[in-house]
């Protein structure tokens, strides 16, 4: 199973990736060992969105398809009334 995610910095930006293991990926991001280059000049806040999806390439299009996304659009992705069309998710 892969993740995609977006998470809120203390800077007040948001930051987009995927994983397979969003406990151990949040750790990472926290601590600063493996973490993003991002986290380094701030810290996570909040996950504000999860998605799962079957494999890697299905995560990696949905972190690319929300990664062009303005910060608007993101909001309203993460508020669940994105007015983008963006790829389906997969059923639960």
């Amino acid at each position: 199973m892969w993740y995609t995610y977006i998470i809120l910095s203390d800077n007040n930006k948001l930051y987009t990736g995927i994983t397979t293991d969003i406990t151990r990926r949040w750790q990472e991001h926290t601590s600063g060992v493996r973490g993003a280059r991002f986290f380094r000049t701030c810290k996570p806040v909040k996950l504000c969105r999860l998605e799962h999806f079957d494999n890697r390439a299905e995560a990696s299009a949905r972190e690319a398809a929300i990664k062009k996304l303005g910060r608007s659009a993101k909001e309203a992705l993460i508020a669940g009334d994105s007015p983008v069309p963006l790829p389906a998710l997969p059923q639960a």
